[in-house]
C-alpha cells in the first residue's frame, strides 16, 4: 500500500488538470508561451479587484522547480501508471501516451521546457510577471500548460511570504516607536505552524 501510494504521489502525470488539454490545441500549434502573475487591481473591463497588498514577496518556485521537474521525470512505469489511472477514471484512452513517450525517447527523460523567474525572496509590484514558461521543442507544445497545476500551487508560499513581509513592517514600527530599535525584529515573527498544517509541503512554506 505505502509503495503504490508513493508511486502516485512522485508520479508527474498525475499532478495535473489538463489532462485532455492536448487535444484542444489548433492544428500546427507549435509553441506555447504562459505566464504567472498576480494580478493588479483593475481588470480588462475597469471594475476594482480587491486587493489586500500592492506588492508580493515571489517565493517558493525553486522547491516545485527541483523536486518536480527536474532531471529524468519522466519513465516508462510513470507512464503505464498514469495511462492505466486515466482509463479508469475516464473511461477512455485520453491520456498523451505518444506524447510523453516521445519526450521519453528523446530526452531521456528530461522535459524540453524552459522557465524564467524573478529572482526568489525579491519584492514585486503586483500586476507583475514572475515567471514564465514555454516548451523548447515544437512537438511539445502541449507540455507548457500540463505543468501548469503544479507550478501554480506556489500561490501558496508567495502568500505566506507577502504576509510574512507585510506583518514585519507592522513590528517594525511598533519596536521604533517603542524602543527606538529594531534590534530582535527578526525573532518577533515566528510561529510553530510545523504542527498545525496540512502537509510536509505546506511547512516549508511558514518557516
Amino acid at each position: 500500500y505505502h509503495w503504490l501510494v508513493y508511486k502516485w504521489l512522485s508520479n508527474l502525470f498525475l499532478k495535473t488538470s489538463s489532462v485532455t488539454h492536448y487535444k484542444q490545441y489548433p492544428p500546427n500549434t507549435s509553441k506555447v508561451y504562459s505566464y504567472f502573475e498576480c494580478r493588479e487591481k483593475k481588470t480588462e473591463n475597469s471594475k476594482l479587484r480587491k486587493v489586500k497588498y500592492e506588492e508580493t514577496v515571489f517565493y517558493g518556485l525553486q522547491y516545485t522547480l527541483i523536486k518536480y521537474l527536474q532531471g529524468r521525470v519522466v519513465t516508462k512505469e510513470k507512464i503505464q501508471v498514469a495511462k492505466e489511472v486515466y482509463k479508469e477514471h475516464f473511461q477512455d484512452d485520453v491520456f498523451n501516451e505518444t506524447g510523453w513517450n516521445y519526450i521519453l525517447e528523446k530526452y531521456d527523460g528530461r522535459l524540453p521546457i524552459e522557465i524564467k523567474a524573478v529572482p526568489e525572496g525579491f519584492v514585486i509590484p503586483r500586476g507583475n510577471v514572475l515567471f514564465t514558461v514555454e516548451n523548447t521543442d515544437p512537438n511539445c507544445y502541449w507540455l507548457t500548460n500540463w505543468i501548469e497545476t503544479i507550478l501554480v500551487q506556489s500561490w501558496y508560499p508567495i502568500t505566506v511570504a507577502t504576509n510574512s513581509r507585510e506583518q514585519k513592517k507592522i513590528l517594525a514600527k511598533y519596536l521604533l516607536e517603542t524602543s527606538g530599535s529594531l534590534e530582535g525584529l527578526e525573532y518577533k515573527l515566528h510561529d510553530f505552524g510545523y504542527r498545525g498544517v496540512s502537509s510536509q509541503e505546506v511547512t516549508f512554506s511558514i518557516a
